[in-house]
């Protein structure tokens, strides 16, 4: 943002951050193997502008790990896929968001496998705009290792937000 802009954005409380921007929500936290749903957090509007669209990495059910490519150039509207099986590692693409100026690249924040899709979001990417912290999740997934603490609370989260202006 230049100097002297500023825009307004929220931020939820009962979840992590990561440094990414994204929100963590432990669903059930009497369970040692809780799920966790994933959503952008606002920032990124405020940051990039309005999100037009989203795309959520859909496993292939395969043994193997595989990028799907096409021959030559890769369609710059279409993210590369990754993942094994349903799994997705830490370094594979989990969102894609594009913005009127960007196209932001995603990674999972932990090693997980992916439990359901909220195909919504891709739909309707306003709900991502609208409604970060609500209807506008993304994926709900199966941590294989989740140390919670390893993420910022909300009060370190906008600790970070203002060292980074």
């Amino acid at each position: 943002m230049a100097d002297g802009d500023y825009s307004e954005f929220a931020i939820a409380h009962g979840r992590r951050y990561t440094l990414e921007h994204l929100w963590l929500q432990v669903l059930d936290e009497k369970k040692s193997d809780s799920q966790v749903k994933i959503g952008v957090s606002e920032f990124i509007a405020a940051e990039y502008g309005e999100i037009h669209r989203v795309v959520l990495t859909r496993p292939e059910d395969d043994d193997e790990f595989k990028v799907e490519q096409t021959e030559g150039v890769q369609d710059d509207d279409e993210p590369a896929h990754m993942a094994s099986g349903d799994e997705v590692g830490v370094d594979d693409l989990l969102i894609t968001l594009m913005t009127p100026s960007e196209r932001l690249l995603i990674n999972a924040p932990f090693a997980c496998k992916i439990v359901d899709l909220n195909g919504d979001v891709e739909d309707n990417a306003d709900l991502v705009n609208d409604e970060a912290y609500g209807d506008g999740w993304c994926v709900i997934v199966q941590p294989f290792d989740f140390d919670e603490d390893q993420y910022l609370t909300q009060e370190e989260y906008i600790e970070y937000l203002n060292e980074l202006e």
